[in-house]
């Protein structure tokens, strides 16, 4: 095999998968590597929203993953007595995929793993555990353990990708803000026989006899969790007979077989810093959540889109160095804002003591009912971008763009990869920037919904990044120019 690279990702899981698949139609030479021979072969991850399809749409897997999925639009937090105290409703979204996706993990990642095998710039090695780095004044050198012995790898980058007790983390000295939330849960997976005697919304069920969740998955599969109380052990509540009664109220014996039982902790966890150097950290590597708001995977597949476009850009010479610090600057504050709203749902699901459970239940229902009744939205809406690698003060930068459909047709596989310019102005060809005008024929079945986006923003035009986030929205040559700017910008110079 070839020793020299440009990106080495370490750890194949969702977030190191993808980005190289990214990185591979990108033509990134890029190594992928994970420490076991196999995909694990139970499901983890329950949840993906629209944007996540859409980076693997982008990948070429969007169809694949979602023929093992089931769109969920609803999800309610419920008193014990089955009261209503948070509704979650979901109809469509700015990407056209279904808001919120119930998932079986091992076939999304099998799913990108089959992509990752037909891209000639990636190889992926498995049972390849990495055992240390070194920096280099080109890139780094990484050893790694292998059936085969020891193997040497040099790279312009390294991305550790590997997951929550990551070895990347642990060799750059990295160190994670803690957001003291520390709860161990079991959770219950199973295969279902009779679909019909199940919940077919998504519920967590704020108990403080026992706060407990139930959700769908993907592909035949159900979910429960259980909140370990003080004093229970992992060992104890993974017996069958008290899984059996931790069941029994659910009245689903014969309706669903038990496929596996784990005890987890739930963490909110933060990596300081995302960058040394050569080397970066990605997904639960860099950054941890509790399960509530099912945004685990998604903040990892978010990292890995935002990252490898910005890597191939500099890689590639169409980009300055000073591009990949906007990484952490854009990602960090985007996943705190998504650790936040989880830990507002587990510190609303977590109460233990009955009393504060009680006057939890009396505000919630007080202000459910004063509230207006819930109208289906586009999932959570999460504060746009923000830093460098956007036009400052531009209408729209930091959004997430939208991707209106025609038919089947959808408009991110019509325009392609790359960064685009939408425009009703005439435009020169730009390099390393796709042009679209509102009068092209092949934007004339998406016109209509861009016009609209355009007027509502009062701009003729829009600067769309590779990640598919709006650089900036207003004059074109203006985007243009400022787009030049921030590619080329040395780090910490915002884009004017």
């Amino acid at each position: 095999m070839d020793t020299r690279f440009d990106v080495i990702v370490v750890g194949a899981g969702p977030t190191g998968a993808v980005l190289a698949a990214l990185l591979g139609q990108a033509g990134v030479r890029t190594l992928l590597t994970d420490k076991s021979p196999t995909i694990y072969p139970l499901p983890r991850a329950a949840h993906i929203d629209h944007e996540t399809v859409r980076v693997f749409q982008k990948a070429g897997v969007a169809d694949q993953v979602m023929s093992a999925s089931r769109p969920a639009e609803q999800y309610d937090f419920l008193t014990a007595d089955r009261q209503v105290l948070l509704r979650f409703l979901t109809k469509g979204s700015p990407s056209g995929w279904p808001a919120a996706n119930m998932i079986h993990q091992p076939s999304v990642e099998a799913a990108v793993r089959e992509r990752i095998a037909e891209l000639e710039a990636v190889e992926l090695r498995v049972g390849w555990a990495l055992l240390d780095y070194q920096v280099e004044a080109d890139g780094v050198i990484a050893r790694f353990q292998t059936d085969s012995g020891e193997q040497r790898v040099t790279a312009r980058y390294l991305v550790g990708a590997d997951g929550a007790s990551s070895r990347v983390r642990s060799l750059c000295g990295a160190t994670m803000d803690d957001l003291k939330f520390d709860e161990p849960w079991l959770v219950i997976d199973t295969l279902v026989q009779d679909a019909s005697r199940l919940p077919d919304i998504n519920l967590q069920i704020c108990d403080p006899v026992r706060p407990t969740t139930c959700v769908l998955m993907g592909s035949g599969r159900h979910r429960w969790e259980f909140m370990l109380k003080p004093g229970e052990t992992a060992e104890q509540v993974s017996e069958d007979a008290f899984v059996a009664e931790l069941l029994r109220p659910w009245d689903v014996e014969g309706a669903v077989t038990l496929e596996r039982k784990a005890v987890y902790r739930f963490h909110a966890l933060i990596a300081h810093e995302w960058r040394f150097g050569p080397v970066f950290l990605a997904g639960d590597a860099a950054h941890q959540t509790p399960p509530f708001a099912g945004q685990g995977m998604c903040a990892g597949v978010r990292d890995a889109a935002n990252l490898s476009w910005k890597l191939a850009a500099v890689i590639s010479g169409a980009a300055s160095e000073g591009l990949l610090d906007t990484y952490q600057t854009e990602r960090q504050a985007h996943v705190k804002g998504i650790i936040d709203l989880a830990l507002m749902m587990g510190r609303t699901v977590c109460i233990l003591d009955p009393q504060a459970a009680a006057q939890r239940n009396a505000a919630m229902l007080a202000q459910r009912a004063a509230a207006p009744p819930e109208a289906p939205g586009q999932g959570f809406a999460f504060a746009p971008l923000t830093g460098p690698g956007l036009l400052a003060g531009a209408a729209s930068a930091g959004e997430l763009f939208i991707q209106p459909w025609a038919g089947p047709v959808r408009w991110d596989d019509v325009a392609g990869d790359g960064a685009w310019l939408i425009t009703r102005e005439a435009v020169e060809p730009e390099p390393g920037l796709s042009v679209f005008k509102l009068s092209d024929p092949e934007v004339q079945s998406f016109a209509d919904d861009f016009e609209r986006w355009l007027n509502s923003r009062s701009a003729s035009a829009v600067l769309v990044r590779p990640d598919r986030y709006v650089f900036g929205a207003g004059r074109a040559m203006a985007l243009i120019e400022g787009w030049r700017a921030a590619l080329r910008a040395p780090a910490g110079v915002v884009a004017h």
